[in-house]
């Protein structure tokens, strides 16, 4: 049974296809849309991810009259995506269902050149090898969160396919030609390394990258280019490039980074990066690290990782107090979903109410294999809550670890299997947990 309620009218429907046919046929009141028919702008800006734009007036009434392709860069530097590559796919999904085209753009050819944005030195340099098999495990990512199906259907391009043929004297008298060094130079992505020393191997990116939104200009129609507000320079360049060839059809929009009240970014774990892969980062970890964010973060993660509607959103964060706790579980479920799928959350979910309620069901939980007989320095190093025996030992020192909620304060306690009956579960601190599979 469904209610709806337009302009005062509570309409009780119970069967999809009456509820088809009943709005189909009903023309509302001026000014009354649905979602489907909103502005993909406005529900962008509504949720927080616009940072900045070029020529909003006009992207704003552009993205209302007509649906169009768009794209989105993601370098292959490593074999998986990470939490701040799926705030690009939250954005371009919500691009697509609004009706427009998402173009994602596997940067197989611009990788080999490396983003010198952020960075304090010349990234490595890859292998051929090593970015075509970033690029296959990338693909199978990106499959979870767009649709290849239907006339809006996303599709993959790898700039290799264009790069890596051009003619450099040829690139530079017809694409260099149309840059100015000064602005360059005064950019974000460039300024910050003159002192540390800059390649010109590197200054050549923003060419690359402009070039790749020409190329999809013309092959595809792509009209948008997104991405996140770290990359604002290298993005106005390609939008830039193509007015200067005489076309007023081209966008950029960027999206806010996911960052904490403190303007730190998120997805930073003791391990690393939080990874996308079940592989480097398991469903229980991703789930508990949604579930452990501060409070004060919650209504940020809602509106930027899930698809929850904003009146559920601010259902959920409009409370005080330990009330907080429930739109965190929620958070932590529906983020996890949508990266693992409904199993794994669920999975994941179980073994957090497990450890932190009353259940004991230890199945989910992560684990780790150690040697009968091993220190608790080595088990701690395992289970990757300390990367050196030093620091494990700290953390012994300061009473932060513990086997079955007793606390270990002897570094060179044994591991063995003659000491338990049943799991054997470390901890540290409050929120750190593995079971140990004693070999």
């Amino acid at each position: 049974k469904r209610q709806l309620q337009y302009i005062g009218l509570k309409i009780t429907i119970n069967n999809n296809k009456w509820f088809y046919m009943l709005f189909k046929n009903i023309k509302l009141e001026k000014g009354i849309k649905s979602m489907q028919e909103r502005n993909v702008f406005d529900i962008l800006e509504e949720r927080g991810y616009v940072k900045q734009t070029i020529d909003k007036e006009n992207l704003v009434k552009l993205l209302g009259k007509e649906h169009i392709p768009f794209y989105i860069g993601i370098d292959p530097t490593a074999d998986s995506l990470h939490v701040g590559h799926f705030v690009s796919l939250m954005v371009s999904s919500y691009m697509q269902k609004s009706g427009h085209k998402p173009i994602i753009l596997v940067g197989g050819g611009t990788a080999t050149i490396g983003d010198p944005s952020g960075k304090t030195d010349m990234r490595r340099m890859m292998t051929r090898e090593e970015i075509n098999h970033n690029v296959e495990c990338i693909k199978k990512q990106i499959s979870k969160f767009l649709s290849f199906e239907g006339e809006n259907g996303a599709i993959i391009v790898n700039n290799a396919d264009w790069l890596l043929d051009l003619k450099f004297v040829d690139f530079m008298r017809e694409i260099g030609s149309l840059f100015s060094v000064n602005k360059m130079l005064a950019a974000e992505c460039y300024k910050n390394r003159l002192e540390t020393g800059l390649t010109f191997f590197e200054m050549s990116y923003m060419l690359m990258q402009s070039y790749d939104f020409l190329h999809l200009y013309q092959e595809y129609g792509c009209k948008l280019e997104i991405g996140g507000n770290d990359q604002w320079s290298n993005i106005i360049g390609g939008a830039n490039l193509i007015r200067k060839l005489g076309h007023d059809d081209a966008f950029a929009l960027t999206f806010k980074l996911l960052t904490t009240k403190e303007g730190k970014k998120m997805g930073k774990t003791e391990k690393g990066a939080l990874w996308l892969d079940e592989n480097k980062v398991s469903p229980y970890e991703f789930y508990q690290y949604w579930r452990n964010i501060d409070d004060k973060d919650v209504k940020t993660v809602l509106c930027m990782l899930t698809f929850l509607p904003m009146e559920k959103i601010n259902e959920l964060t409009n409370v005080e107090g330990e009330k907080i706790n429930e739109a965190k579980k929620v958070a932590a479920y529906e983020i996890t979903k949508l990266v693992h799928g409904e199993k794994a959350a669920k999975e994941a979910e179980e073994a957090s109410n497990s450890l932190f309620g009353s259940g004991t069901n230890t199945e989910n939980m992560p684990s780790c294999d150690v040697e009968d007989g091993c220190t608790i320095l080595d088990a701690i190093i395992s289970a990757g809550f300390a990367p050196s025996k030093g620091q494990a030992r700290t953390l012994v020192a300061q009473g932060g670890i513990s086997i079955n909620d007793e606390k270990i304060s002897d570094v060179n306690y044994k591991v063995a299997k003659t000491n338990f009956q049943g799991d054997v579960i470390l901890k540290k601190g409050k929120k750190g947990f593995c079971k140990l599979i004693i070999k």
